[in-house]
């Protein structure tokens, strides 16, 4: 009996282990907002340069989030010095209102496709930028703080 005690969470730990996760990293925001100039940096070295590999952005929200979508701009730099740039759009809650991802209560995560099958063609430190491009409709200016954004991170995994 006191050994079953401890069975239960070492499964549930070996349970969520990912065997094809290379690399994770999560950055807070200011204050749970994301501000407009606040570029969220993730350094990373190449995995390996032969596989092919999936991109993922983590975005932690709570019910603060005034929106139903996100706007990333999204800024890869390869070791060589070529430049990806993408401006990309997530659905962050359903038409009803309720929040898409996983969580309990009021905090929410996202797990976002960025990119799919990869290859990282250079040995060496890769860099990728994200900044929201949020905008209310008719407006040329950008919303200056996204309220609910708490967290931004960077998942690579080995693609099956």
């Amino acid at each position: 009996m006191h050994r079953a005690r401890y069975l239960l969470p070492c499964l549930l730990l070996m349970a969520g282990c990912n065997d094809d996760l290379v690399f994770s990293r999560y950055q807070p925001t200011q204050g749970g907002s994301w501000g407009k100039e606040e570029v969220m940096r993730f350094e990373f070295p190449a995995p390996d340069t032969l596989n092919r590999h999936n991109l993922f952005i983590n975005v932690r929200n709570d019910d603060r989030f005034p929106y139903s979508n996100l706007f990333v701009i999204a800024t890869l730099d390869f070791p060589d010095g070529t430049t990806f740039k993408d401006t990309l759009e997530y659905e962050m809650a359903l038409p009803d209102g309720r929040w898409l991802g996983k969580g309990a209560g009021s905090l929410k995560e996202n797990k976002l496709w960025y990119k799919e099958n990869i290859v990282f063609p250079f040995k060496g430190v890769y860099t990728l930028e994200l900044i929201h491009a949020m905008r209310k409709n008719g407006s040329v200016e950008g919303i200056q703080n996204l309220p609910g954004i708490t967290d931004l991170g960077l998942e690579i995994e080995k693609s099956k």
